[in-house]
């Protein structure tokens, strides 16, 4: 437990009853952030604070108004200054000038407290040289290694199990009547303009708040890192997304060719009809009366070559049913229907003037020797 003072002012709310006592209500603590010496909040240095100038500490709220630390209020007893030690039943005649007296209660942010003060030099104190109100108490301080309080709110040290052992009535404070911390420490260097700037999602950062500026670092060199590693992700599927678009390419580009190869022209339609004439022809080499009609390529030849094989060939796969066709009608020709047409009329046309000749000549000998034949026998 850490021993702990906070200030705050008590010169409203006070009045003097008729048998000179002071009693009055006033704020004896709030929550929030509050400064302390280092020697305050870390006096064994167990956290490095020791030689710090400035410790910023934060009263959350459900620690202030936690019922075992308001409890802790009823009771306790009024001091002038604030004594060496804790204020105990040993040394109460000592120190003890009067006691909070009355319903402890939340007052927004803020605790307010009804106190009584019976002694009349402590009165008069109370009234003229000390008009603040400072809480003398005991609280265990966690230094959180991220510097945030479990709620987010950044900060070197937050309190825990707060106990109030006394209220003091001390000098005023410097700087004004707000909530402040002890006002007996030593004098402090005049504090430094404070230069705030944006760090990230950060807004406000007190730059000689080392321990904000470093976690408004952290937090931005975080989000650098996570969007670094989302920049390499998206470069990684851009990357991706490009192989799998050139492999798009070259299949629409092979697709395109196999398109333009299957494309129907008169060229290929003339190939097509030689091809399959050329077939046709090289069967009826194989057998004249081999009807085509309605038959594929594969259909013609194997009638063919079953013609020229018989049953050899019912059971003779296509590829040697082609090897066959091929073997059988390779040094084939086939006849030249016209060609022959032609030979034959030249010939039969050659006979016909032969035999028109002869006639010519017998009809001529007739007549030259018709004299020698006699009337009689002309008119027989």
């Amino acid at each position: 437990m850490v021993q702990l003072t906070d200030t705050l002012d008590a010169s409203n709310g006070v009045r003097i009853c008729r048998d000179g006592s002071l009693v009055a209500e006033v704020f004896a603590a709030r929550t929030g952030l509050q400064d302390y010496l280092g020697r305050e909040a870390d006096p064994e240095n167990k956290h490095g604070f020791r030689d710090n100038a400035r410790v910023s500490v934060y009263r959350p709220e459900s620690e202030v108004f936690k019922a075992d630390s308001l409890a802790s209020y009823v009771a306790a007893p009024v001091t002038i200054d604030h004594p060496s030690v804790a204020v105990t039943a040993d040394n109460w005649r000592e120190y003890g000038r009067g006691e909070i007296h009355g319903d402890v209660v939340r007052d927004g942010q803020k605790v307010r407290v009804p106190i009584i003060v019976r002694d009349a030099q402590a009165v008069k104190s109370a009234t003229t040289t000390h008009k603040q109100i400072s809480m003398g108490y005991a609280t265990e301080l966690v230094f959180p290694a991220d510097g945030k309080h479990p709620d987010g709110t950044v900060c070197d040290a937050y309190q825990t199990n707060i106990r109030i052992n006394h209220i003091a009535f001390v000098p005023a404070a410097r700087g004004g009547p707000e909530l402040r911390v002890i006002d007996e420490r030593p004098n402090l260097p005049p504090e430094k303009p404070k230069m705030k700037i944006t760090i990230g999602d950060a807004k406000d950062v007190d730059l000689s708040d080392g321990a904000a500026v470093a976690l408004a670092v952290g937090a931005l060199n975080t989000s650098l890192a996570d969007a670094q590693t989302k920049v390499g992700t998206l470069t990684a599927d851009l990357a991706t997304a490009n192989t799998t678009i050139q492999t798009k390419d070259g299949e629409i580009a092979a697709l395109t060719a196999k398109l333009a190869d299957a494309e129907v022209t008169p060229a290929k339609l003339q190939q097509l009809a030689d091809a399959r004439a050329d077939v046709i022809a090289k069967a009826k080499i194989l057998a004249p009366a081999l009807a085509t009609d309605g038959k594929t390529d594969a259909e013609i030849r194997k009638a063919a070559v079953t013609a020229k094989l018989g049953d050899a060939a019912k059971d003779m796969a296509d590829a040697a049913i082609e090897g066959a066709f091929i073997a059988f009608t390779k040094d084939a020709k086939p006849a030249d229907p016209l060609r022959q047409v032609l030979a034959d009329g030249v010939q039969t046309f050659g006979d016909a003037e032969a035999a028109f000749a002869d006639a010519q000549r017998k009809a001529s000998e007739q007549r030259r020797n018709a004299w020698k034949t006699p009337a009689t026998s002309a008119a027989a």
